[in-house]
């Protein structure tokens, strides 16, 4: 039977401005059939809303779900241990309003296994977009020793042309839909500083050829300058952090398209609660590189690059529960309106995944994946935060309970 939501005041991800009184419906495979305001004459089943505001669900376009940000794991999990986690981070996103993720790099390929699961129907829950294993250099930003016996890395190892082909290709049989080249070093890595250029430009390339003939994008994790620049270059479809992106970069960006996802929440909380927690080169990184972040962000979005949310998450400190409403809340801090901040977590992130034409609005024919707030988002950013917020996913109600431990995930899945 359809559902048709009633006496709501619509926030549809795309247009700045709300809508009172409207009402959508929806059908039982959880796409929305009509649009309107008042509430239609038909024999649906009618849900009052109650006057609350409703808005789409919110995109996160950077996560790591297998990755816990309090424990501070990242070298020998088994992919077991990688799998309870990512299921946990799964729930965690959920709840708190989050229906939609690209993973940005996965031990054991974990992502894509999951996602073969939803796709067949038997994981309900937030979706993910998944990269599989991310290309990395010897000694590189994803170099990380996994498996109970180290006997794998977080990465794929591509120090050469053909390795990186070959790599790629083996995440496209897999069932990736991104592909994400570790282009530079990183705060988190032990060995390499954030400007050190660990890919060259034509390995990026052969991963950016590779990638779009097979209809998947490219991610690039590049924060210092000339790696920024070997990723703009080979032609990827994000830069994702750009620390160092300078001004000329963000116009060549602007110009063609290519989106920016600077993950302040990472810099943030580090800052905040890491001290003495995480190894004392990663707090140093960090901190020598935040107040880059958000000067050079800012710039980008005074050149008018699309800014989209992505969390980093997994990372330490940065949490999967509130970490995305936290990261549209940051991106005002660079300028950005309410409802520019919005987009980045709703249309604009869905056209940098290339599903735009089933999420990221709230449209007819796309699914119903949307969040009821008490407050207008538009005029107060931080109503996003709302803690009880309920969360629809194709037109169901997930966060029926509160408080949910990983024991009752099958419940809500």
């Amino acid at each position: 039977m359809n559902k048709t939501f009633t006496n709501l005041n619509l926030f549809n991800g795309i247009d700045e401005t709300i809508v009172r009184n409207s009402y959508f419906t929806v059908n039982e495979s959880g796409r929305i059939t009509e649009i309107g305001v008042g509430i239609p004459n038909d024999d649906s089943q009618k849900i009052d809303l109650k006057g609350k505001y409703v808005m789409p669900g919110m995109i996160n376009a950077h996560t790591h779900i297998m990755m816990d940000p309090f424990l501070n794991k990242f070298n020998y999990a088994s992919e077991t241990e990688v799998t309870f986690e990512a299921l946990n981070n799964l729930q965690k996103l959920l709840l708190s309003g989050v229906t939609y993720v690209r993973d940005c790099g996965c031990a054991f390929d974990v992502d894509i296994k999951l996602r073969k699961l939803q796709e067949d129907g038997q994981l309900k829950g937030t979706e993910i977009l998944p990269s599989g294993r991310p290309m990395t250099m010897t000694g590189g930003h994803a170099d990380f020793v996994e498996g109970l016996d180290g006997e794998t890395t977080w990465g794929h190892i591509t120090d050469s042309n053909d390795a990186m082909r070959h790599a790629v290709r083996q995440n496209f049989k897999r069932g990736a839909n991104n592909i994400k080249v570790m282009v530079t070093g990183g705060v988190m890595s032990p060995t390499d500083q954030v400007d050190d250029v660990e890919l060259t430009e034509e390995e990026i390339r052969i991963a950016v050829e590779e990638a779009h003939s097979k209809h998947m994008t490219v991610a690039a994790h590049a924060q210092g300058n000339r790696g920024i620049q070997f990723a703009l270059n080979a032609g990827v479809d994000s830069i994702e952090h750009g620390i160092y992106l300078d001004k000329k970069q963000a116009e060549f960006m602007k110009d063609n398209d290519i989106c920016l996802v600077p993950t302040l929440s990472a810099c943030v909380n580090i800052e905040k609660f890491a001290k003495g927690k995480v190894p004392n080169y990663m707090y140093l990184k960090n901190q020598a590189v935040k107040a880059d972040l958000f000067r050079n962000a800012t710039m980008a979005t005074q050149k008018g690059v699309k800014i989209i949310v992505g969390t980093d998450a997994g990372t330490p400190f940065n949490s999967f529960d509130t970490g995305t409403a936290d990261e549209v809340v940051l991106l005002t801090e660079l300028g950005l309106t309410p409802y520019q901040a919005l987009l980045g977590t709703n249309i604009y992130a869905a056209e940098l995944l290339k599903i735009d034409d089933q999420y990221g609005s709230i449209d007819v024919d796309k699914f119903a994946d949307f969040l009821v707030l008490d407050e207008n988002p538009l005029d107060d950013i931080t109503a996003i935060r709302q803690a009880n917020k309920l969360v629809y996913k194709k037109g169901e109600l997930v966060n029926k309970k509160v408080n949910v431990g990983l024991n009752e995930v099958a419940d809500l899945l």
